[in-house]
């Protein structure tokens, strides 16, 4: 029997809904999973169908009830529900709540020649200092331009002042709430091109730069508010109150407990996103960063820095895939450790160009410093390097944008299974490695703001007591080869590529 007061936690990912419900302890005690469906179509373009999205949510969160119950829950004990979201995906809907067209996914590259035009019309500078962000294809707001200039009935319904943009936190909502809840939080909106980091509000300058004057746009809340109530078409008696809203790598961080300035996060994925708090003011990166909210509740914002690599899990991969060097990436720790060092051999992992802070998009991979003693275990050693090397990167570059020293990283993902790269991690950043050990985190973030909100959890210090719990690894004091080490990463990152590799 579960006893005690529950939060029902919904992560919208790109490739699947996790719903999770967790306890007063921060434990989960029922999960359910349902794959998404993704159009890949040509040209870069990538599409969701926004109904579908809904569906799976209500897939996923009816098979956690269902698990929920057969541990001993009883429904009428899950407080409230917390809603994280794959970040800048959108959809546009009419007044009857009809789409204008299919959710346009994050990884959508359709709108790169207004990205271009934005530029060449000298609004990069503004749309940073504005928003924090970068204009790229990789924000919403680029793309609803797009959709704008290229298809019929968006361009009538923005123009008629019948078109609501969403990011698919507020579509959810809106579902949910069968249309009486028109709101976003923070986070997301910090996501869009849209927003005024200083004001907090969407601004109208940059919205008229766009042709968007007409676009109708949510109300923005805090990550941990009331944001309305569902009874998610029927599964629920009683209507359940959704407490919380966030971007699902911001919900990481919070559910990691990046809860200060000088906390940060990094996702050991395919790719990496590295999200460090910066206290309660934005500040502009000169370094390849962006700036964005982390988390809101009451009257308190933080603020954070977010850097992405490109490629981080995806070169392990390729090296079991295309080089055959072994069958399994759990070989990888033994491999490196089998080796002393990497006997000066680096591999910079510039398969799709380098991410932050370099940005050098035209770069391609390389590996330097082989000689006839190399064998394969030397290539696997410097792969896993590169992953701790390239955060590294990221972490100086944000502490030299802010004077803000990093106290500790928590780390989530795949590759945290591996102890070489999280030991690694800890010698070269002299500073604390947090493991959660928890696939959920996303979901776990957006369960501790509902939860705040709605008195599951009392308050931040209690969110840390629970933390209390993870893994934490500590530097070694005898590290003065991986600084050695990483004196040459630098080198390598600058120099001649002697041996050029192709995805």
């Amino acid at each position: 029997m579960l006893n005690g007061n529950f939060v029902l936690a919904i992560d919208q990912g790109t490739s699947s809904t996790k719903t999770v419900i967790f306890d007063e302890n921060g434990k989960a005690v029922a999960r359910g999973v349902e794959a998404l469906a993704t159009m890949y179509l040509d040209g870069g373009l990538v599409e969701q169908d926004p109904e579908a999205i809904y569906q799976n949510v209500l897939a996923s969160v009816r098979k956690c009830l269902a698990d929920f119950l057969r541990n001993g829950g009883d429904i009428r004990n899950i407080r409230s529900c917390g809603i994280s979201n794959q970040r800048e995906t959108f959809i546009l809907w009419d007044e009857a709540g009809k789409p204008l067209y299919n959710a346009v996914v994050w990884q959508c590259k359709r709108s790169t020649s207004v990205c271009a035009n934005l530029k060449s019309s000298g609004l990069e500078e503004i749309v940073r200092k504005k928003t924090g962000l970068l204009i790229d294809p990789y924000f919403s707001g680029s793309k609803v331009i797009w959709l704008n200039e290229h298809i019929d009935a968006v361009n009538s319904a923005i123009g008629s002042g019948n078109a609501f943009f969403g990011t698919v936190d507020t579509w959810l909502l809106y579902k949910l709430t069968n249309g009486k809840s028109y709101l976003t939080d923070h986070t997301n909106a910090s996501r869009t091109l849209f927003f005024n980091l200083e004001t907090l509000s969407w601004d109208e300058e940059l919205l008229a730069l766009f042709g968007l004057s007409r676009l109708r746009l949510p109300e923005i809340q805090q990550s941990s508010s009331t944001f309305g109530l569902t009874d998610f078409e029927g599964f629920f008696d009683t209507p359940l109150p959704v407490t919380a809203m966030i971007g699902d790598s911001h919900a990481a961080a919070f559910g990691e407990g990046c809860f200060a300035p000088g906390i940060a996060k990094a996702t050991l994925g395919t790719g990496s996103s590295i999200l460090m708090n910066i206290g309660p003011h934005p500040q502009e990166s000169k370094q390849g960063m962006v700036t964005t909210i982390g988390w809101s509740a009451g009257s308190h914002v933080e603020y954070a820095l977010e850097g992405v690599i490109v490629t981080c899990g995806a070169t392990i991969e390729w090296l079991k895939t295309h080089l055959a060097l072994f069958q399994d990436i759990k070989e990888t720790e033994a491999m490196a450790r089998s080796v002393s060092d990497s006997h000066g051999v680096y591999l910079v992992p510039a398969f799709s160009g380098l991410g932050a802070p370099h940005w050098d998009m035209t770069r391609k991979a390389s590996i330097t410093g082989l000689t006839f003693d190399c064998d394969k275990n030397h290539i696997v050693r410097a792969a896993l390097e590169s992953i701790p090397y390239q955060i590294k990167d990221v972490i100086t570059a944000m502490e030299a944008d802010t004077g803000i020293a990093l106290q500790e990283l928590k780390i989530d993902g795949g590759l945290t299974s591996n102890g070489f790269v999280v030991q690694m991690l800890a010698d070269l950043l002299q500073k604390p490695v947090v493991n959660l050990g928890f696939p959920e985190v996303s979901a776990l973030g957006a369960a501790y703001l509902a939860g705040l909100e709605s008195g599951v959890y009392p308050n931040i210090d209690y969110l840390r007591k629970l933390g209390e719990t993870h893994i934490t690894i500590y530097p070694d004091t005898e590290s003065e080869s991986v600084q050695t080490g990483y004196r040459g990463w630098q080198e390598a990152i600058g120099s001649v590529p002697q041996i050029i590799l192709t995805h």
